[in-house]
């Protein structure tokens, strides 16, 4: 037991080999996790915080269960999407990438996730990175053409493994840039030119060596072996990454080294705008900020963990709402008695087996809010109130005051009359007695709360002014 945690076993997906697997660590007083970043070349959108939150709180719970734990996730500062951006902005790539490396920083630093132990950037592995392409080139894996080194996936037997896919479907699926110099359609860059006007970097390669930068997926298997070794714990991010990111990771380090790159691999569900994909072409890309300027942080972060984390979330207004409700309803419970709550968070009590279980099945963080809910019936002593918090704090949420709470939901509502005015609703409803309903209805509206029947209840938040 780390602290006042139960002892159990964790169970992860393994996506590696598509089952659920008891996880041990390499070594057992140490686990180490690498969790994909951004590309910072501008604000980030919805769908980048769903990995920074979830895998935020797998490594609190790793931090539960095991003596110590080292969190890498890493900033990609280098790519034709930064040097794009740079160019119309007539600025250094460096001024890019630390303003939006700032900007990732406050947005997802809203929705509680904690720093990672490293934040490992492209550009500080040059050397590491051009050592490991010597490497795989002496090794037979990698040529040289036309100024450019690249991978040769036809040397590696088991490549396509982790995707689960053969050479022809990679082919189609990954639109690789089919260019003259390749010896196979799918092998893909390690090292390429840059011209004057692009950043570049002194290279070792080939007879005449120039200036070149790298391609972007030697960038992380190269920080990982720097800041961790040959194979890691737990490699994490999103399903997109699977292919060919992850898959390409895994092909150049394992001919590297002789050894796989990570023991797992985990990786979180796409997340959908209102049922729709989100991308540029649909026009509803939408931003971190965007969606803080209507929501509270934790508001936010609750509604990306109501969801299995491999499966697709439908991130919606009337999740959003859910999440702020069942929210007002453990702040207001907390506010009841604040001499209590203030006495429970000097406690320290074990986590609540039943969160702990939940958590310690892949994650599974629904069953873990809901284990939670059924903790806030119990909150009529210091110790059932600090049973709530410790299961709080393992999901990042229950983080203030009840006072601070309430006064940045910018209203002074009192929840349990709000919650009386919706029962009251709900019984006349039934009763078809809908005059009553409709007056409940109008006394919510003039408290500053708007409502909606859901199929799981009436929820309700603070109505936009």
């Amino acid at each position: 037991m780390q602290g006042n945690v139960p002892i159990m076993k964790l169970y992860l997906y393994n996506n590696r080999v598509r089952e659920k697997q008891v996880f041990e660590p390499l070594n057992p007083k140490h686990v180490s996790i690498y969790v994909c970043g951004p590309t910072v070349y501008g604000p980030a959108h919805i769908g980048n915080a769903r990995p920074a939150v979830v895998f935020d709180v797998l490594v609190r719970l790793l931090r539960a269960l095991f003596p110590k734990v080292t969190y890498a996730r890493n900033i990609t500062d280098i790519d034709d999407k930064i040097n794009n951006k740079a160019r119309e902005e007539g600025q250094d790539i460096s001024v890019i990438s630390e303003r939006y490396t700032q900007k990732y920083h406050e947005d997802i630093g809203v929705l509680g996730v904690l720093p990672p132990d490293i934040e490992p950037f492209a550009t500080d592995h040059i050397e590491a990175i051009q050592s490991m392409i010597l490497t795989l080139i002496s090794k037979g894996h990698a040529y040289e053409a036309e100024g450019h080194v690249l991978f040769d996936v036809s040397s590696d037997p088991d490549y396509g493994s982790l995707a689960r896919r053969n050479r022809d479907d990679m082919i189609a699926g990954a639109r690789v840039d089919i260019a003259p110099y390749k010896k196979n359609p799918e092998d893909f860059v390690l090292w390429k030119p840059s011209s004057d006007d692009l950043p570049g970097w002194d290279s070792p390669f080939g007879a005449a060596p120039g200036r070149g930068r790298p391609g972007w997926h030697i960038e992380c298997s190269a920080m990982i072996a720097e800041h961790f070794g040959e194979t890691i714990d737990i490699h994490a991010g999103g399903i997109d990454l699977q292919f060919p990111h992850h898959e390409n990771e895994c092909a150049q380090s394992r001919c590297a080294h002789g050894q796989e790159i990570a023991q797992f691999w985990l990786h979180n569900g796409m997340l959908n705008l209102d049922g729709e994909k989100m991308s540029k072409s649909r026009g509803n890309i939408k931003l971190i900020d965007e969606i803080i300027a209507d929501h509270p942080g934790e508001v936010i972060r609750l509604a990306l963990l109501q969801g299995h984390y491999r499966q697709p979330i439908d991130f919606t207004d009337t999740l959003l709402d859910q999440s702020a409700s069942m929210l007002n309803r453990l702040y207001s419970l907390l506010r009841d008695n604040s001499e209590m709550t203030q006495a429970a968070r000097a406690l320290n009590p074990t986590v609540p087996a039943k969160v702990m279980e939940a958590l310690c099945d892949d994650l599974n963080t629904p069953k873990a809010l809901a284990a939670l809910s059924e903790l806030s019936k119990n909150v009529d002593t210091p110790e059932g109130r600090a049973e709530l918090l410790s299961a709080g704090a393992l999901l990042g949420i229950l983080q203030h005051s009840p006072d601070e709470w309430f006064q940045s939901r910018a209203t002074d509502i009192n929840v349990a009359v709000v919650d009386a005015l919706i029962e009251e609703r709900n019984a006349a409803r039934q009763a078809k007695d809908y005059v009553a309903a409709d007056i409940a209805r109008d006394k919510l509206t003039q408290l500053g709360v708007a409502i909606e029947d859901t199929p799981n209840g009436t929820i309700w938040r603070v109505a936009k002014s």
